[in-house]
């Protein structure tokens, strides 16, 4: 039997042990914010991998305001090494966003039924560190050697910037460029998906202040939320507009997202509702904004932009002072289209599904822009099993089949990558 068949079978018959691992990592509540049990899921999967042969680091993220006694940051690394060829990074984060409500199932049960692993986070993204660590483990069982070296990783904060986690790991060189070659990171984008980068970010807040006053003579004050009511119709009605008419060429889905988009995250002015009231013209109000921009626009125009509306609105809320304070900046990603790693990919979907890949990119953001652009590393896409358009919701979950043949694609990918060929 060839080395690939020996692979795709060694992958069936750990098929159960597969959803097992999985079912076992959903039961880990590594619930961000605030980090629950991170540590435990990093060890339990630094565990895993170091009885299987792998060497293994264990990476805290010293010196980041998120790592606290309380809720500590630790990132995982296990290497196998074999020949002197290349260096596959196999990347997956651990954290998982908050269960909500309008579950039917326990959300940290880890239930399997009808074909599908159900809980939060198994889609995003534990069904995909899963899928990295048995890829690995059906390479060693088919007996098939390597000519480069796996690594896995489980690592933190993902779903709140990746900054104490991947980036950190990039920041202090574990993850570089001459020291990873190629990095493929298990998103839930779709088991015959190739995603190559992602919409850039910028997150702002804007601040509206007026002048308090008694709120039966509100003319004698300046009512901030007013200003703020301002702005948000000139959001509404003159960037909006504008910003649908921008579509960027890179194929990110679903369609909707191809075009430059803005949403209100939050907004807070006034007195709190609940509080005792007293009559005051509210003379604070608060906007955080999530600007999605194209690789098409860039940074210094897409701020630029937000900078000339406020001062327009600014010119017509007379007695209202607008400041607009940045909180997060990620800029686009694309991987170079004649990258090894989307050829790979390809040809292992291929292989397994007997189709060819679909090629995308991210509505959001995800690790890929710290591998980028702190790592360096131009080769890194995100493949992995699950339907995005489950991430984050009640009754996540995670189709069995495309667990099993997610690790079918991601062994023979990384072992073309090491240079075995086909």
């Amino acid at each position: 039997m060839q080395a690939i068949e020996r692979i795709l079978a060694e992958v069936d018959r750990a098929a159960d042990e597969i959803v097992q691992f999985t079912v076992d990592l959903v039961r880990i509540p590594t619930v961000n914010p605030p980090g629950e049990e991170y540590e435990a899921c990093a060890r339990f999967l630094g565990g895993f991998l170091e009885r299987r042969g792998f060497a293994i680091e264990y990476i805290a993220a010293e010196g980041r305001p998120e790592h606290t006694v309380r809720h500590p940051r630790v990132n995982v690394v296990g290497s196998r090494r074999g020949g002197p060829g290349p260096v596959v990074h196999l990347n997956g984060h651990i954290d998982v966003v908050p269960a909500g409500g309008g579950w039917t199932v326990d959300p940290f049960g880890g239930l399997v039924r009808d074909g599908r692993i159900f809980g939060r986070g198994v889609c995003d993204m534990k069904a995909g560190i899963a899928a990295a660590v048995f890829a690995a483990e059906a390479i060693e069982r088919a007996g098939v050697g390597l000519p480069g070296t796996i690594e896995i990783s489980g690592t933190v904060d993902e779903e709140s910037g990746g900054f104490a986690g991947v980036a950190h790991l990039a920041e202090t060189g574990r993850i570089a460029k001459g020291r990873t070659d190629f990095v493929i990171i298990p998103e839930p984008l779709g088991v015959d998906r190739i995603c190559i980068g992602h919409r850039g970010v910028y997150w702002f807040e804007v601040t509206a202040r007026g002048r308090i006053g008694h709120g039966s003579m509100p003319f004698l004050g300046v009512s901030a939320i007013d200003g703020m009511g301002r702005l948000l119709q000139s959001v509404r009605d003159v960037l909006v507009p504008a910003l649908a008419s921008r579509r960027t060429a890179v194929p990110v889905v679903p369609p909707g997202a191809r075009y430059a988009t803005i949403n209100v995250n939050g907004i807070e002015g006034g007195q709190p509702i609940d509080g005792i009231q007293t009559p005051c013209v509210a003379d604070l109000c608060r906007a955080v904004f999530d600007r999605r921009f194209l690789i098409e626009e860039g940074f210094g125009a897409t701020k630029a932009e937000i900078a000339e509306l406020v001062a327009r609105v600014a010119a017509e809320a007379l007695g209202v002072r607008f400041d607009v304070r940045d909180l997060m900046v990620v800029h686009p990603t694309r991987t170079p289209d004649d990258s090894p790693v989307i050829a790979a990919l390809d040809q292992s979907i291929r292989h397994v599904l007997g189709r060819p890949a679909e090629i995308i990119a991210s509505p959001g953001t995800y690790d890929h822009k710290h591998v980028a652009r702190i790592a360096g590393i131009p080769d890194c896409v995100a493949y992995g099993p699950g339907e995005l358009e489950l991430a984050h919701q009640p009754d996540e979950s995670c189709r069995t089949s495309d667990l099993v043949n997610a690790t079918k694609v991601i062994a023979l990918a990384t072992l073309d990558l090491m240079g075995a060929g086909r």
